[in-house]
């Protein structure tokens, strides 16, 4: 039989169980020795492991994330997390020209081992300071390796790859997947950082989803199936490094490609696997499209919300625009079970 687990669930247990085998692996960030956790995912932490391996941190980005990367430099394994990834703003010289470029310009002497949990996506209203997604900016710099994982068991064996890199790693989680569930195994595993995951297979369009769009490109898949439409579904897992021949074998299979994307289009993720396939020679007569945030800061009504992030059924229907352009207008009658609770408010 299988174990099922919450996404957040397995978040935590990843942390446990690298805290419990290695005990340099610390945890330190605002709100993590809190009784809910960060939706769970640092709960009970302090109580098992002690407030010198687990600890809150004032507001202080810049400061703290100094104070992770001179300990990853003096031996640690720090797990530093930002309630909101907006908030890395914050810390940016200190990701961008610490972090990711000591090991170069110390000549392979010394090693960055920190994993930076940060939390993307609509919550309930919080505009446009609050519901960014900023990791394509991160995807320029060399040094840093960043990964989004859509599904529980993904993001255990990520976030255990992640903490023994002895790399800085982005970990991104989006709010919307903490309540998601699926198999995960009992014992400590890893899911490699640059191989995708391919999860449905399909022969007439290809559907890759960051992060939690990857769950909305599997509804959009059920969507299609009522036109007798055939979805491939690829979760790219790792953004940097990027696995782009998964991409490229399934878009030389299907000929069509949407890229969705959880931020804004332009220099996106999207974007970058779009001018890498080109580059790779596609097919001429392979037919792509991007989605994503529209170009404008995230509002805050509920209304206008529903026009800024992509959902499946906006999916589906351009997936059936692409493929039946000369045919009359579709829109999907099934109305599918959400797979998720809706996200409730403060932590």
């Amino acid at each position: 039989m299988q174990r099922i687990l919450s996404y957040s669930e397995a978040i935590r247990e990843a942390i446990v169980q690298e805290m419990t085998q290695n005990p340099s692996v610390i945890v330190l960030g605002q709100g993590v020795d809190d009784p809910k956790g960060i939706l769970g995912t640092t709960k009970g932490l302090v109580d098992k492991f002690g407030s010198e391996r687990v600890f809150d941190t004032p507001l202080a980005e810049d400061g703290m994330t100094g104070v992770a990367i001179g300990a990853a430099l003096a031996g640690l394994r720090p797990v530093h997390t930002h309630i909101r990834m907006d908030f890395v703003l914050l810390a940016m010289n200190q990701l961008i020209n610490m972090a990711a470029k000591m090991r170069y310009m110390f000549g392979g002497e010394v090693s960055i081992p920190i994993v930076v949990r940060s939390i993307i996506g609509k919550s309930w209203g919080q505009g446009a300071q609050h519901s960014q997604s900023i990791y394509p900016l991160f995807m320029n710099i060399p040094g840093l390796k960043i990964c989004a994982p859509s599904t529980p068991y993904d993001a255990k064996g990520c976030l255990i790859q992640g903490i023994r890199d002895n790399n800085p790693v982005l970990f991104i989680e989006h709010r919307l997947l903490y309540y998601q569930r699926g198999h995960v195994p009992t014992e400590g595993y890893t899911v490699p950082l640059g191989k995708a995951r391919i999860l449905a297979k399909g022969k007439d369009i290809t559907l890759v989803g960051i992060s939690q769009m990857a769950i909305e490109c599997l509804r959009a898949r059920q969507y299609l199936k009522e036109i007798h439409i055939d979805a491939e579904v690829i979760d790219p897992l790792s953004l940097s490094p990027l696995d782009i021949n998964t991409i490229l074998d399934s878009v030389v299979k299907t000929k069509m490609l949407i890229v969705i994307d959880y931020a804004w289009m332009t220099c996106g993720a999207g974007a970058e696997i779009v001018a890498q396939l080109i580059e790779r020679n596609i097919p001429r007569d392979v037919v792509i499209k991007r989605m994503g945030f529209a170009s404008v800061p995230c509002p805050t009504t509920s209304a206008l919300e529903q026009h800024f992030y992509p959902d499946a059924k906006e999916i589906a229907l351009n997936a059936y625009q692409m493929i039946f352009s000369d045919k009359k207008a579709w829109q999907p009658i099934t109305e599918l079970q959400a797979e998720e609770v809706e996200f409730k408010g403060p932590f």
